[in-house]
């Protein structure tokens, strides 16, 4: 119950701090959110609240000049032991405190399903789902909508049952999945996947679906440390401050290691990082698990976490 207290006290404090801190922006940032010409169009369906790499990646993404983000979607995150029973909700608040925080409230941002399938033949229909599936069919001729899931794939896979024909309209970048690069074998057994196996499989198992996966193999290996945090985003207001009491206020339960927290491993920031420097990483084509569709999908097999990470605070400076 602490958790929890604990948890709705700071998302409290930080929708009541989050109108006066959007003054604070600093503007170079203005700047930085113009799309460029050739930009990658982009949903970005993430689980906000269950950690707080979510928050850091979404709001790398914001500045990143090359995408236009035409929405940010919210995902539920049922699975952790300490997960409230409206989880997709404090998604959703974070992700409107932080698109208001960075000035783009704007942005579409519906809320997405709050439990996950129960098969691959069910869907669970949501505000995000069927966004999803609109903002696919209004894709130019010869082009798809990226679908980046930094959670469980409940929403694209929910949207792709109600209408299968956005498939051809859609890529999918997924955030999950362990992979052995020796032995050329999956895991299921990790975070994302657990809150949504059926999302996942509806999408492995949907033919022609164009998918790409940062395995939680490779994405591990981005680190970012909190002094290196506190140096460059400590008083300097607005998102800045509010990513910092984010680390500091956030009960890392299961880890008992590092209980100052002085390290936290950027899963997501690795896959945002990677959509905007591709050249900072390796991909490989591999086929799918044997319990799958046999088909070959594309994955991350590494990305130069020192560069990634040097990008990553560059691209909030002037």
């Amino acid at each position: 119950m602490k958790y929890h207290k604990d948890r709705r006290r700071f998302l409290y404090k930080t929708s009541l701090a989050s109108v006066g801190a959007i003054v604070a922006l600093p503007l170079f940032s203005l700047g930085k959110l113009k799309v460029d010409a050739t930009s990658v169009r982009l949903v970005i369906d993430a689980d906000t609240a269950n950690e707080v790499d979510d928050a850091f990646a979404i709001v790398r993404a914001l500045v990143e000049p090359t995408f236009k983000i035409e929405g940010l979607t919210s995902a539920q995150w049922h699975t952790q032991a300490k997960a409230p029973n409206d989880s997709v909700g404090r998604s959703q608040i974070m992700n409107e405190q932080l698109l208001q925080l960075m000035g783009k409230s704007e942005i579409p941002h519906p809320m997405g399903s709050n439990i996950p399938m129960v098969s691959q033949e069910r869907p669970q229909p949501s505000a995000a789902a069927s966004f999803i599936i609109q903002k696919a069919h209004q894709s130019p001729p010869g082009e798809k909508l990226t679908v980046v899931t930094l959670g469980p794939n409940t929403n694209v896979a929910s949207a792709i049952l109600m209408d299968p024909t956005i498939v051809p309209k859609l890529k999918c970048i997924y955030l999950g999945l362990w992979y052995n690069l020796e032995d050329q074998t999956w895991s299921k057994r990790e975070f994302n996947t657990d809150n949504d196996p059926n999302a996942l499989n509806l999408l492995l198992n949907t033919q022609n679906l164009e998918i790409e996966v940062m395995t939680a193999t490779t994405s591990k290996s981005l680190v970012f440390e909190k002094n290196k945090v506190d140096e460059e985003f400590k008083a300097k207001g607005g998102v800045f401050d509010y990513l910092v009491d984010l680390w500091d206020s956030y009960d890392r339960f299961w880890q008992k290691t590092d209980p100052e927290k002085k390290q936290w491993t950027m899963w997501d920031v690795a896959l945002i990082e990677a959509l905007a420097k591709p050249h900072l990483t390796q991909k490989k084509k591999v086929i799918t698990p044997h319990d799958n569709f046999k088909r070959e999908i594309e994955i991350y097999t590494a990305i130069d976490e020192n560069a990634l990470q040097e990008d990553f605070w560059n691209s909030f400076k002037p």
